[in-house]
Formats: structure tokens, sequence, C-alpha cells
């Protein structure tokens, strides 16, 4: 067999569907899956190998991380701008940004500028411009989510698009009501930033513990910050319940990969305008 029939084949990813994000063709947005790169043991695949582990700060050997990272470099036609997340809510602008930068979100304007968020069971949540002029990507696990880092976002991205203009969002794969249980703190945390917070919650059996949902919480905090339902794309999936496609920082008991959550508008949107 030639070398030039010897290509890895595509990644497998999760995009969002839905015909408000198709109409917005400039604007590509995607999360990693668990396999396809170079990580093995608990950065591998479900079977221990080909992990496409992109977190640098998890455990995993460096070199490994870094080949994964120029996989999905590949993957995205550019490297990404990666961040080095802290459950804040800094959003900086990703085309003046270091390197690891330390916030939990990043806009641009910039055709070919790739935004990205990394998690394990966190909720990423990708953001556009209904006419793919500006993007965003937020880490919103609870503590950003109950410090407001998804309406900051909103409102930020606001100010870089036409007056009135919808806002697309993407609430990509983290995990899932089932898994996700917490105590009061994060009840009173929610409570106190989302009044209608409560119907995010199921009591879970034990005393003074709650199932928690993500995607309920950041619907209403969009909500909050004034974008359309029928602008919120959530793909529903849980980390946590499919460990074949998913790491999941809980299931994994603390030891696993990250996944990389990309939103970038097209470099042929600049030729085109």
């Amino acid at each position: 067999m030639p070398m030039s029939d010897l290509e890895k084949p595509a990644l497998e990813v999760v995009r969002p569907s839905s015909p408000a994000w198709k109409a917005v063709p400039r604007v590509q947005a995607l999360f990693t899956l668990r396999e396809g790169g170079v990580s093995s043991g608990p950065f591998g695949g479900a079977d221990g190998f080909c992990g496409l582990n992109v977190g640098l700060y998890c455990g995993d050997a460096k070199s490994c991380v870094r080949m994964n990272r120029r996989i999905v470099s590949e993957l995205a036609g550019s490297a990404p701008r990666w961040l080095h997340q802290v459950h804040g809510t800094t959003i900086l602008h990703a085309d003046e940004a270091a390197p690891e930068a330390e916030a939990d979100g990043a806009w641009s304007c910039t055709p070919g500028v790739v935004l990205a968020v990394q998690t394990a069971d966190c909720l990423p949540v990708l953001l556009s411009g209904a006419s793919g002029g500006a993007v965003m990507a937020l880490h919103a696990g609870w503590r950003g989510l109950a410090a407001g880092i998804i309406q900051k976002g909103v409102l930020e991205l606001r100010g870089k698009i036409p007056a009135g203009e919808r806002i697309l969002a993407w609430l990509a794969p983290r995990i899932g009501p089932e898994a996700f249980e917490v105590g009061e703190d994060v009840l009173e945390a929610m409570l106190a930033s989302l009044p209608g917070a409560r119907k995010a919650f199921k009591a879970s059996g034990s005393p003074g513990k709650w199932m928690a949902d993500l995607g309920v919480l950041a619907a209403q905090a969009l909500a909050q910050a004034g974008v359309a339902a029928e602008d919120i794309e959530d793909c529903q999936l849980s980390t946590a319940a499919d460990a074949r496609r998913f790491f999941s920082y809980r299931r994994d008991s603390g030891e696993t990969g990250r996944h990389a959550a990309l939103i970038w508008i097209s470099p042929e949107a600049a030729s085109a305008s």
C-alpha cells in the first residue's frame, strides 16, 4: 500500500445541527470526542489507547497532549487559542490574549481565529451572532454559572454585533442531571443569580443533596440575558453517561482527559465579505 493511502480517518465530533446554526455556514462549531489521539491509560479511549486528551494540567504526558492539540489544530485548520481555565468569569479577546492566559472564555471577530474551552463534565457554551461576524466560547461549570459568566458573555458579544442581531447558543456535552449530585451550597448559589434555578434541581435521595441540570441552568442564564429560546440548541449529551465517547471527571474519579469545544469564523468568510 503506498504511503499516500495511509491517512488517519476523520475524527468523530459533535456539532450543532439546528436550522438556526446551519443558517450561519461561515461559523464552525464542534466538540471533540474521547478517541482519535495518542494518549493512553485514563487519558486514552475507552480501551485505554488512542485518547484525544487536550488538557495540559490533568496529569497526562505533555508530549501526548501537544500531539493531540496538533491533531485538533488540523481538524480546525488553525491552532486553537487555548486558555488556562480557573472557574472564573474572565472573558478575553482571543486575538490579543497570551497563550494559556487565565480565563474561562474568549471572543473573536477575526476569521480563522479558533476559540477553545476544555471540559470533562463542565458545560461548554458556544455563542455566535446570527450573521456570523462574532463568536465566543465559554467554560461554564457551576461556579461560573452562578457567577454569571453566560450573562457577561452575551452582554459582551452584543457589543461586537449589529444592534438587534440575534445571538445563537449551543450547549455542548457535559455531565447530565442523572450524575451531577451537588449540595445545598450549589442550589443557594444558583438561586442568588437565577430566581427560577430550583427547576433545575431534584432531590437526590441523600439528605441535603440535589441532582442538578447544567443545561436548564444555562438556558435560564441565556434567557435572562435576552437570548430567545428558539436560538438555543442543547445537544443534551451527558459525558458521565457514555464512557466510550466521553471523558468524565466525576465518573472517572478525577483522573481523566479533557475535550475541546471549538468555534471559529471560517477564513473563507474574509474573502467573501
